[in-house]
């Protein structure tokens, strides 16, 4: 019988991380992230979000200690809200989770093979515009390559994993060798009354902490996949905070290069400004040799993504959630073969739409369910007194400290996303109750000693 095999390790585990938390994000949305507070003074952007992304790692780190079960949040909000005396609420919950998953996750992994459209227009004039067919068709097929690469047994994928992740952290050197090498600090003043604190400037870091966020996310990838992971309650919680930590000093140290290098002014117009930045430093061929490496990180992180959300509707299938299809395992290489398939075509769909579109619906529709409810399903397990092989320290001030964070996004990313968010959670609640009254499911054993 087919069954998943403990074979990630520590470095294979926070590979994956990264690799998803890189990608094209950080190189396509520093233009963005200037834009929302007019000026350099938004990467105090990146800096709330990294303290938000830190404490939200502490979540997800004791949460995937208690259930090292591959499905990560599914698993967690079916266990924790299934304790309370409300009948059915935990197969609602999870199932209300897969419901925005199939927009947010989607979104997600398609915000990747988007982003390699428009740096591959660097280095071909006639995909400026994405007006050619060609453009069109090239993120659709990026998603479909990522799905070839991960039909094929955990440990191979393990290992192309840090393949991936090794080109990704080599760009991200490149990038901040050579912005440290011409650095001007004059080039990070900011604008005058950058710091007046009045509505604007918290509408702008509302903004900014979106953008951030998008670019952190991935942290916990390894919780989809946890039971493919050596030693999870060991694993998973230092893979977490070793992608969040290395990750956030990269950015930082990368985005304050470039922004030295290439007038701030200047950078907020660029479409390609990790390229113009090497342009201007190095030289046109140097630029194309790193257009190629970000163009590698972002097929990393689309990699990345595609593993573990097939991992999500193998686990809700399993537990009769989701279509029983899904939870088909290949019958030699031990994988959910169709969930990846079936979530690859649906990312090369979404793959179609304007980026800055998918980025925020995929951030607000993820902030009520996910990020929000998994803080709620812990605090809900540490009523019910469980123990837990990993505690965060401070217990709850790092949980709600990322609750407060995730509202504060949610509040200021626009009527228009907060209405489409608020849409996906009413119409998920009523399918999901629609569905347990017609399938009736049996509740799932405990996971939780």
């Amino acid at each position: 019988m087919a069954e998943l095999h403990r074979r990630l390790n520590l470095l294979q585990a926070s590979a994956l991380n990264m690799a998803n938390m890189v990608g094209v994000g950080p190189f396509i949305t520093i233009p963005l992230i200037l834009g929302t507070m007019g000026g350099p003074q938004a990467m105090i952007g990146w800096m709330v979000g990294a303290v938000l992304a830190i404490c939200d790692g502490m979540v997800w780190a004791e949460l995937s200690t208690a259930m090292p079960y591959s499905g990560g949040t599914y698993v967690y909000l079916r266990e924790a809200f299934g304790r309370l005396p409300i009948r059915g609420l935990g197969q609602i919950i999870a199932f209300l989770f897969i419901w925005q998953f199939l927009i947010s996750g989607t979104a997600e992994i398609a915000s990747g093979a988007i982003g390699v459209r428009q740096y591959y227009g660097y280095l071909d004039p006639h995909f400026h515009g994405n007006t050619t067919m060609l453009a069109h068709l090239l993120p659709p097929f990026v998603c479909l390559v990522c799905v070839a690469l991960l039909y094929r047994r955990i440990e191979s994928v393990g290992k192309l994993a840090v393949v991936l992740w090794v080109g990704m952290i080599a760009t991200m050197l490149v990038m901040i060798f050579m912005g440290l090498r011409h650095f001007n600090a004059a080039n990070l003043t900011p604008p005058p009354g950058a710091f007046t604190l009045n509505r604007a400037f918290y509408r702008g870091l509302g903004a900014a902490m979106l953008i951030a966020m998008y670019d952190y996310l991935g942290y916990y990838d390894v919780c989809f996949v946890a039971e493919e992971v050596k030693e999870p309650r060991r694993t998973i919680p230092r893979s977490i905070l070793i992608s969040v930590v290395v990750i956030a000093a990269l950015y930082m140290l990368m985005n304050i290069s470039m922004i030295a290098v290439v007038p701030w002014r200047e950078a907020m117009k660029s479409e390609y400004l990790a390229s113009d930045f090497m342009e201007k430093v190095a030289g046109r061929g140097a630029a194309v040799v790193v257009t190629y490496m970000i163009l590698w990180t972002s097929l990393a992180s689309v990699f990345a993504l595609l593993l573990g959300g097939s991992r999500i509707l193998m686990a809700a299938a399993r537990d009769g959630c989701f279509f029983r299809v899904f939870a088909r395992l290949h019958p030699t290489g031990d994988f959910p073969y169709l969930a990846l398939i079936i979530l690859g075509i649906l990312s090369a769909a979404a793959s179609l739409f304007a980026l800055d579109d998918v980025i925020n619906v995929l951030m607000v529709v993820r902030v009520l369910v996910q990020f929000g409810g998994q803080i709620v399903a812990l605090m809900i397990l540490h009523r019910t007194g469980q123990p837990l092989a990993y505690r965060m320290w401070l217990y709850p001030l790092p949980a709600l400290i990322a609750l407060a964070g995730w509202c504060y996004i949610f509040l200021t990313a626009g009527a228009v996303y907060i209405a489409i968010a608020s849409a996906v959670l009413v119409a998920g609640l009523a399918a999901g109750t629609i569905w347990y009254w017609i399938a009736k499911p049996p509740a799932p054993d405990a996971l939780v000693p």
